[in-house]
This record gives structure tokens, C-alpha cells and sequence, in this order.
């Protein structure tokens, strides 16, 4: 059975007899004693989740994030040094008369 939940993944759901599960060798951390059903849930991923995924395993990526301490730091400090954590008014003009 396929389901579709809020993030947009399908999810492949399976779902088992208890009674057999009742006397698998494998209950331990899966069967809970007294449970009326068993399923489980496997996500299949959408294309742009697995190109995330794909584009994260890349050597670009790995370096950029191994860079991305430096501009994290720099938002820490114009947000908490120069006082830009909280807007005192709103939108662009706002925040432009506050720095």
C-alpha cells in the first residue's frame, strides 16, 4: 500500500500476521507484546530528494561544507554584534535605517 504524507515522499507500508510474529526469532525490538497489528514503513524517496542526496556524496559539496563554519560565523556576529537579531521595524527601509 502506497501513502503519501505531508513532505511529499511516497511511503511503501507493509503489514504482517502478529501470530507469526508472535514466534519469530527476530521479535526482539520489533514485535511489542499485546500489539493488535504490525506494519512498517519504508520511504521512497522523490527525485529531488535523491538528488540531494546524490549532490551531497560530491566532493564540491563536501568542501563547501567543510567552508560553510566561516559564513556562519559572520551572520552570528552581524546578527548579535550589530544588532540585526531583532528588526525594530519591518521590512527593507526598516532594517536599512536600523544598520
Amino acid at each position: 500500500m502506497q501513502f503519501v504524507p505531508s513532505d511529499g515522499n511516497l511511503l511503501d507500508t507493509y503489514y504482517f500476521d502478529v501470530e507469526r510474529c508472535k514466534r519469530c526469532p527476530f521479535k526482539e525490538g520489533c514485535y511489542k507484546e499485546g500489539a493488535k497489528s504490525k506494519s512498517y514503513s519504508v520511504s521512497i524517496k522523490s527525485k529531488e530528494h535523491s538528488e540531494q542526496m546524490a549532490f551531497q556524496e560530491t566532493e564540491y559539496f563536501k568542501e563547501k561544507a567543510k567552508e560553510r563554519y566561516k559564513i556562519e560565523a559572520k551572520n552570528s556576529e552581524l546578527k548579535h554584534g550589530h544588532g540585526y537579531d531583532v528588526a525594530t521595524s519591518s521590512g527593507l527601509l526598516g532594517m536599512e535605517m536600523q544598520g
